[in-house]
């Protein structure tokens, strides 16, 4: 389904593939920049999480509460989980590699509104600044979950600056939502019907629906649970007649989807990654599209099995066990999807793949526990224990982080316009992947042992274990620094790249590396799949637009909603092919 423009470097010769520094640091409104704005500050914040999660697994080296008070100890845990959820894994995978990636692929100028997505992104820099400036007062203590009572009672500034903090971050999300909804649905070129679009710009469909229905819940709660903390009523607190309990469903109704949030763009990078890499059409195409819909849709009806033990009927646990349950499904169409490509292809062992494979297997884990802990008498069992926590890693780590690294290999090129070094890619796979593994896989046993989370003293029977996770932890810190000395390297003095260094097939390679401003200089048309690997196809090729045909504005002068022209190939044409 891909285009490249007819002999690409002459059509672009003229044009300054380079961005400006200066211009990463301005109110860009191109799509690319701010993709890769929000790739590099959350990146920043994913350092700052790491840091404190360094913390947090010292404290738990040994036995005692001997390396940080104990208060404290509860102020990094919170603030470790909120800034990799909110600042890191989101912002990277829908803001950076949906800005970078959607209009690429779907031949579009630019994002709809792109000055609403400018606003979505510099949201983000002063409510980080904010969050982390709470750490002069005391942050939040609560947990990420900030249940009330206990976040009603400890460190008020810091909890009141956590809330307001949540409800920016969400109000960017429901803008970044809003503009790939739209853009997906209005802005492909006329030659890509919604069957041949790419499967990331499936799953970022799914994640922007997802983004509107229960971002606004979350933001709700926010909005009350600040009320009672700052002017005294009641709608959360049991000692002036109101119901803890409803701020947990009104959480959990975003607070579960949004693991599908940060789940299901990092799907759709591996269904990209792997079928370029194994040189192989993705098997079930259809599938896999249709089932991040469907875990959209279910993302949003199971969100009480976090609620087990609150209370919640026995008719209504069964419900939400068999839902969760049901999710296995899509999701499990997925792997068997990709395990299907990656069998008998010509696999290329580059570090995009190798994160790619050890993303599918590391979710695997955590997908497998997750269907343990839907059961209602073993999630009883194991409820807010190391169990939950190494379930938790297995699918936000192992799943999210093995994608956007996966992601990062594979679209450094086309980014920046340099390869990345391959030997410091590998190093830096293996050291994550062992790090990762030791610090995560023994908190199954911890957690089965009875040993609760949230906990800076624990009995000495865990000791050993909590040693070997921690020595784990101290690894996976190590693992960035390859990675960080190769993306700085690479980027100044790197292997120059070519415009499509994988002989990718989706759009974004059609365009020079890195693409011009508004992308094209010639609209795209789509001749091939996106995944026709081994068909006989050549790469794409791209027709000019006749001069008639040239797109103009159609929804005023600051936004990029288009009226393409028609493509000298017809949709009809392209679609009987």
């Amino acid at each position: 389904m891909t285009t490249a423009p007819i002999n690409a470097s002459d059509h672009h010769v003229e044009v300054a593939h380079g961005t400006p520094w200066k211009e990463y640091f301005s109110f860009s409104t191109d799509h690319k920049v701010i993709g890769i704005q929000y790739l590099v500050t959350s990146f920043v914040f994913y350092l700052i999480g790491g840091v404190l999660a360094e913390l947090v697994r010292t404290e738990l080296a040994t036995p005692a509460s001997d390396f940080v008070p104990r208060e404290v100890y509860n102020e990094l845990f919170t603030m470790h989980a909120t800034i990799m959820i909110f600042l890191w894994i989101i912002p990277s995978l829908t803001g950076g590699f949906g800005n970078f990636l959607v209009p690429l692929m779907i031949g579009a100028k630019d994002m709809a509104f792109p000055k609403l997505n400018a606003i979505a992104f510099w949201i983000i820099p002063p409510t980080s600044v904010l969050l982390l400036m709470s750490f002069f007062v005391g942050p939040a203590s609560a947990g990420w979950t900030s249940y009330p009572p206990l976040s009603l009672i400890t460190n008020k500034a810091g909890e009141a600056i956590w809330i307001a903090g949540v409800i920016l971050l969400g109000t960017s999300s429901i803008m970044a939502g809003l503009n790939f909804l739209v853009t997906i649905l209005k802005m492909r070129i006329p030659s890509m019907p919604m069957n041949k679009m790419p499967l990331f710009c499936w799953a970022m469909l799914a994640t922007s629906a997802l983004q509107l229905v229960a971002t606004p819940v979350l933001t709700g709660a926010m909005v009350l649970l600040g009320f009672d903390l700052i002017i005294g009523t009641a709608f959360f607190n049991p000692t002036g007649g109101g119901d803890p309990i409803v701020y947990q469903h009104m959480f959990w109704f975003y607070s579960h989807p949004a693991v599908y949030i940060m789940i299901l763009p990092a799907f759709g990078l591996i269904s990209e990654i792997l079928p370029v890499h194994a040189r192989k059409p993705i098997f079930g195409y259809q599938a896999i599209a249709y089932s991040s819909i469907a875990i959209s849709f279910l993302g949003l009806i199971v969100w009480a099995h976090h609620m087990f033990t609150s209370g919640t009927p026995d008719w209504l646990r069964m419900f939400f066990m068999i839902a969760t349950m049901v999710i296995a499904v899509p999701t499990g169409i997925k792997v068997f999807s990709w395990v299907a490509t990656v069998w008998g292809g010509k696999l290329r062992l580059c570090s995009a793949m190798l994160f790619g494979m050890a993303f599918v297997s590391m979710f695997v884990v955590g997908g497998l526990s997750g269907v343990m802990v839907a059961a209602v008498p073993f999630d009883i069992h194991v409820h807010d224990t190391y169990f939950i926590v190494a379930h938790l890693h297995y699918v936000l780590f192992g799943g999210s982080v093995f994608g956007i690294y996966a992601g990062i290999y594979h679209w450094f090129p086309k980014m920046t316009g340099k390869m990345l070094n391959e030997p410091l890619g590998k190093i830096h796979w293996a050291l994550t992947f062992v790090g990762f593994n030791m610090t995560f896989l023994p908190m199954h046993v911890l957690g089965l042992q009875g040993m609760n989370r949230r906990v800076a003293e624990y009995d000495p029977q865990f000791a050993t274990i909590n040693m070997i996770c921690t020595i784990g932890s101290y690894i996976l810190a190590v693992s960035t620094l390859p990675f960080i000395a190769n993306a700085i390297w690479s980027w100044m003095a790197g292997e120059k790249a070519s415009d499509n260094p994988w002989e990718a097939l989706t759009l974004e390679w059609t365009t020079p590396s890195p693409p011009p401003h508004e992308n094209w200089d010639i609209e795209p048309v789509l001749v091939v799949g996106p995944y026709d690997y081994g068909m006989n196809h050549k790469l794409p090729v791209n027709i000019p637009l006749a001069k008639e045909s040239e797109p103009v504005l159609a929804a005023g002068p600051n936004s990029a909603l288009r009226a393409e022209g028609n493509p000298e190939v017809s949709p009809s044409e392209n679609s009987e092919e």
